[in-house]
C-alpha cells in the first residue's frame, strides 16, 4: 500500500514538473515572439519565463485549488426560506422585485 502512494507521488511530481516545462516554454516562446517587436522588451530565458509563471501565481492565483464558489450561504437561506410564513416569503419577493427587478417570476407563473 505504501508502495502506491510512493508511486502515486513520483508520477504526480512528475507530471507538474513537465507541466511547468511545458507552460515555461509556451510562455517564453510567446514572450520573445511578440513582446520584442511590440514593444521593445528584451527576450527572456526559460528560467526566466518560469519565474514569471510562478509570480502571477502567486499574485493572481495564489497556491490553493480550484474550486467552485463557495455555496454555504445557500443552505442557511434555504433553511430560513422553510421557516418563513408565505406572507413573509412574499414579502421577500416584494422586496428582491425592487431591487432586482422581476424577481421570482417564474414562481409566479407556476401558480398561474
Amino acid at each position: 500500500m505504501k508502495r502506491r502512494w510512493i508511486f502515486r507521488g513520483t508520477k504526480f511530481l512528475l507530471f507538474m514538473l513537465l507541466a511547468a516545462a511545458v507552460l515555461s516554454f509556451v510562455l517564453m516562446s510567446l514572450w520573445n515572439w511578440l513582446m520584442p517587436p511590440l514593444f521593445a522588451l528584451h527576450r527572456i530565458s526559460f528560467w526566466q519565463a518560469l519565474g514569471l509563471l510562478v509570480l502571477s501565481r502567486v499574485l493572481f492565483g495564489g497556491f490553493r485549488g480550484r474550486r467552485g464558489p463557495p455555496m454555504h450561504w445557500r443552505g442557511r437561506m434555504m433553511a430560513r426560506w422553510a421557516q418563513m410564513t408565505p406572507e413573509e416569503q412574499e414579502k421577500f419577493r416584494e422586496g428582491m422585485r425592487g431591487r432586482c427587478g422581476v424577481f421570482g417570476s417564474r414562481t409566479a407563473e407556476r401558480k398561474a
